[in-house]
Formats: structure tokens, sequence, C-alpha cells
């Protein structure tokens, strides 16, 4: 149990980016770096059991340690956006396989039924653009692309959000990593901007359930067969 725990704890510290550039030191060949960087992030959007693995502030630090010629930002940004989309495919594919059911309270012992009814209500507020919009929130990230393949959502249109989003979520946190972590202050302060981007990214979800508390507000259980659902077609 506590091996599995300090286990954890490395992974989640990958984040950090002394810790990821140690970790990559030891690994040796760069080449393994951009697969561990790619398994973790395949396994944060495409497993429910990874929701807890570092998503942003990974790919963050991972482009700081591009612009520090650790890696090359080219490749970085291609191996984990392909990460990315394969993650939300196999995961699409995963909720339409298990089917409505899984909603039922209970189902799915392994992950919080709040983390997954919020998803859910994600995708019915937003349809098909939450595949986007979702990438941009931890927790709501890992459980959309399931919600999206249990409500069998037309799926060349769940692949053109799926690439879009993919593709936009890792350019941006990389390419945010590589530019500002060559400032000073970035360096100096870098856990302090990773919160940072963290606590901006959640503001989204914080602020959707906050709304769904509210009087008057739509039920985070309505039925996925709802017009926002419909709207975005089935592929039978």
């Amino acid at each position: 149990m506590q091996t599995a725990i300090e286990w954890l704890k490395w992974l989640i510290n990958l984040a950090n980016p002394d810790h990821l550039q140690k970790a990559v030191n030891l690994w040796g060949p760069a080449w393994i770096g951009y697969l561990v960087l790619g398994a973790i992030i395949f396994s944060e959007t495409g497993l429910l059991v990874g929701f807890f693995l570092p998503g942003d502030s990974l790919l963050f630090a991972a482009g700081f340690l591009a612009s520090q010629n650790i890696f090359s930002i080219v490749l970085l940004v291609a191996v984990l956006s392909v990460a990315a989309i394969v993650g939300d495919a196999v995961n699409y594919q995963i909720g339409k396989r298990m089917g409505e059911h899984v909603f039922d309270k209970g189902r799915l012992r392994f992950v919080k039924h709040s983390h997954l009814m919020a998803a859910k209500a994600f995708y019915e507020k937003h349809g098909g653009k939450a595949i986007i919009l979702a990438r941009f929130a931890p927790l709501v990230r890992t459980f959309t692309p399931f919600v999206a393949g249990v409500a069998r959502m037309n799926y060349r249109q769940f692949v053109l959000y799926n690439i879009a989003g993919g593709v936009g979520w890792v350019v941006s946190m990389t390419v945010a990593g590589y530019f500002l972590g060559q400032i000073g202050w970035v360096k100096a302060n870098f856990e302090k901007v990773v919160l940072l981007i963290v606590f901006i990214s959640l503001l989204p979800v914080v602020i959707g359930a906050w709304r769904s508390r509210t009087p008057g507000a739509t039920p985070p259980d309505a039925a996925l067969g709802g017009p926002q659902n419909s709207s975005e077609g089935s592929d039978g």
C-alpha cells in the first residue's frame, strides 16, 4: 500500500519541472521521456481512473523543459497531441460499450458519482463543443468523452471535436510553458504559476457546479436524450 502511494506521489510530482528533469535524466534515452509523458496524458484522458493524474501542469512543465532544450517542442507537441486524441477516442468507446446504466449511483465503484454527473451535466449543456471545452477543465476532461460515448454522440463529429480539442489543449499548454518558462520571474515562481493555471482551469467547473445548485437551475441528471444532446446526432 505504501509503495502504491509513493508511486502516485511520484507521478503527480512530475508536474514539477525539477522533478521531471531528474526523472528524464534517470530514464536515459530521450524517447523514454516522450513515451512516459505520452502514457500519462493518454491515461489522464483515456481512463476514468486516471482523473487524478497531472494534465495542464504536466504539459506546462514539459513545455518549460523544452525551453531548456531537454525536449524538442515540436516532437513534444506531436507526441502529446496524439496521446490526448487517442485517449479521448478510447474513453469514448468505453462509454459507448458500457451504456447509460453507468449513471446509476454505485455502478462504478472506482469513480466518484459526483464527478461523473458533473461531466454529464457539462456535456448536456454544451453538446459536442464539450469535447473541446472539457480539455481545459480538470476532472471534467477525463469524464466528458466517456459521457459522449454513453450518449452515442455522432462519431464523425466526435473525431473532429476530439482532434481540435486535443491539439488546441496540448499546443496552448506546452507553448505557454515554453515561452513563459524563459521569463526569470516565472522560473523563480514556477509552482505558483502552475497553481494559478490549475485554479483558472477549475473555475468553469466550480462555477458550473455552483449554478447547478442554485434554485431554478437545470438538474445535472437531465435525460441524455434532451434537445442539446439530440442535436449532435447518433452513429447508430
